[in-house]
């Protein structure tokens, strides 16, 4: 057999070779490939777990007051409401005369104090009758100005059943104009006493 013959016999052997090559590179590569991407998605899985867990401490942080303050609703408990009379008040407008008709049923933390507060009530109403008055029509037709009427009514009532009431913040008094701002500094605030009204619902609020 001639030389020409030979070489021409051994090239095929050659060319299987680098095709197997060529197979097993491309496995390795989509291995290797397949790895990273494995291994990419294992830490961005890890990544989002670790924010999910401090994004969940968090949340809980501020939540907890909310937690709280639902725990000591018991649903299996009927909340206890107590209506007032209506009121019907002139109010602090010295533009005009400006009156208020407004109904107010107080829900109670605690429902034994419901003979109490019917005991008190002459006080009550004398305390929740000064806290309208020297409101204004604007101030009472603002949804802030209620919020505020309600929350006085709850100090007002708790006052007159002799409960010990935190001072309110005092408001900043005015600086003249060339004075330099003062850096406000954050103030522990100090722990609010449980009152005996839960909430002020009003069923009647008129501005005439």
């Amino acid at each position: 057999m001639s030389a020409a013959a030979t070489a021409v016999d051994a090239a095929p052997p050659a060319k299987g070779k680098k095709k197997l090559i060529i197979i097993i590179a491309v496995a390795l590569l989509v291995v290797l490939g397949g790895g990273g991407a494995a291994l990419m998605m294992m830490k961005s899985k890890a990544a989002a777990a670790a924010a999910a867990e401090a994004e969940a401490e968090e949340g809980s942080d501020e939540a907890a007051p909310a937690k709280k303050a639902a725990a000591k609703r018991d649903p299996k408990v009927a909340p206890v409401f107590v209506p007032l009379d209506p009121f019907t008040i002139n109010l602090a407008d010295r533009n005009a005369d400006r009156y208020a008709q407004i109904a107010v049923t107080l829900e109670l933390n605690d429902p034994t104090l419901e003979p109490q507060i019917k005991t008190y009530m002459p006080a009550i109403r004398s305390n929740v009758l000064l806290a309208i008055a020297d409101r204004t029509a604007d101030e009472l037709l603002a949804r802030d100005g209620k919020k505020e009427l309600a929350r006085r009514i709850v100090r007002e009532t708790s006052r007159a059943l002799g409960y010990e009431l935190p001072p309110e913040e005092p408001v900043a008094a005015a600086t003249e104009a060339d004075d330099p701002p003062k850096k406000k500094t954050k103030k522990a605030k100090p722990a609010e006493a449980e009152l005996p009204i839960r909430a002020v619902h009003f069923s009647n609020f008129i501005i005439q």
